[in-house]
């Protein structure tokens, strides 16, 4: 066992250097600069006029502290490990191997999740997310599905510390959801979820099947990001229908059972949102136009056109014939991306919300392709 925590302790060493390579791809100096020249400015007894001025100063302020506390700490935690190692040889205690193990397996997979952060240069990949899921054809067994996703991406959320808030939710019939959506906050929440959004393919044996046969289900999870600016989209009143209506869904304590809830439908292009997890009629009202304002955004950046009125209904239809990923539960497990190849046979892990290998190789292709 001595060999073996030398063998950790010279890992660990050469760790050093990988850490130093992350610090210089992540622009450590540049960035402790930085923060020093943002701290300076809102000293300036003039700072606080301008709201949106200090708003988004003080949203780069925090998040280049914690890009550098979130390195440092790595580094500390490094050095620490590589003194309880070399405690371990000079005194001959075995005993701190399983820690060092431990630890240096840690330090790795935190390097590796903070290297990614690396390819999060999209124009919009610092944003917060807005996340909408929608079942396929296929009744309780593709609104069962729905759910599942749903639940895998909050367990991701919640494993990374991404606080989100559930703005709409719709019961299935009997099982699952016909649809929800909810806002994911937080520095690269669109970033790191944006390889969710497409076509997700289920095959398992389906509970709701009293014969027990296997069924293909599909469901899509739509992920945009929440834009800061939205001031060039106008949507005029006749464009849309507004319709309140009474909170039912599920959704648990987020969902008020009043009729405060709203639906907004965009006549030009069919697009529907609707909110109702506010207190007041006012403010659902508010996050769905938000909401309706970031799809239509959304829309044409992705189809590269000049302006918002160049929109084509039916630009809100789900695709189900390009499956982004499949999930196999039986006659085998298997998850795997068509996208990038990635697979694994722990199903359970995946559903979840361990997701990371899967955005970890969907960046890692958006930069090859650069």
């Amino acid at each position: 066992m001595i060999v073996e925590l030398e063998e950790a302790r010279l890992q660990l060493i050469a760790m050093r250097e990988t850490l130093k390579e992350l610090g210089r791809a992540l622009r450590i100096d540049s960035l402790r600069e930085k923060s020093k020249e943002l701290e300076e400015q809102t000293l300036d007894p003039e700072f606080w006029n301008n709201q949106e001025n200090s708003s988004k100063v003080l949203q780069q302020l925090k998040q280049s502290q914690t890009t550098i506390k979130n390195y440092e700490a790595l580094c500390a935690r490094l050095e620490d490990v590589i003194v309880l190692a070399e405690m371990g040889l000079e005194e001959g205690d075995e005993s701190v191997l399983p820690e060092v193990q431990a630890e240096l397996k840690s330090i790795t997979e935190i390097e590796s999740t903070q290297r990614i952060a690396v390819l999060l240069s999209g124009e919009y990949d610092h944003n917060n997310a807005i996340i909408s899921f929608h079942p396929g054809a296929g009744g309780t067994e593709a609104q069962d599905w729905a759910q599942m996703l749903y639940r895998m991406i909050t367990r991701w959320c919640d494993a990374h510390e991404y606080p989100y808030k559930l703005t709409d939710w719709q019961d299935g019939d009997g099982a699952g959801l016909k649809s929800a959506t909810i806002f994911v906050e937080g520095f690269n929440a669109y970033g790191m979820l944006k390889s969710e959004n497409g076509v997700h393919r289920l095959v398992r044996v389906s509970p709701f099947d009293a014969a027990g046969r296997r069924h293909t289900s599909f469901a899509s999870i739509e992920v945009m990001p929440e834009f800061e600016k939205l001031d060039e989209v106008e949507i005029r009143d006749e464009d849309i229908i507004f319709e309140p209506f009474h909170s039912s869904g599920a959704g648990g304590q987020n969902i008020n059972k009043v009729s405060s809830a709203v639906r907004i439908t965009h006549k030009p292009t069919g697009i529907v949102v609707a909110c109702q997890t506010e207190r007041s009629q006012t403010q659902n009202k508010e996050t769905a136009l938000r909401m309706l304002k970031s799809k239509l955004m959304e829309i044409k950046i992705r189809e590269r056109l000049d302006t918002i009125d160049q929109i084509q209904g039916n630009k809100n239809n789900i695709e189900w014939g390009s499956q982004i990923r499949s999930y196999v539960f039986m006659p085998y497990t298997l998850v795997k991306d068509n996208r990038t190849q990635f697979e694994t046979t722990n199903v359970d892990a995946v559903m979840d919300g361990n997701i990371d290998g899967f955005i970890n190789a969907y960046l890692k292709s958006l930069n090859e392709k650069k």
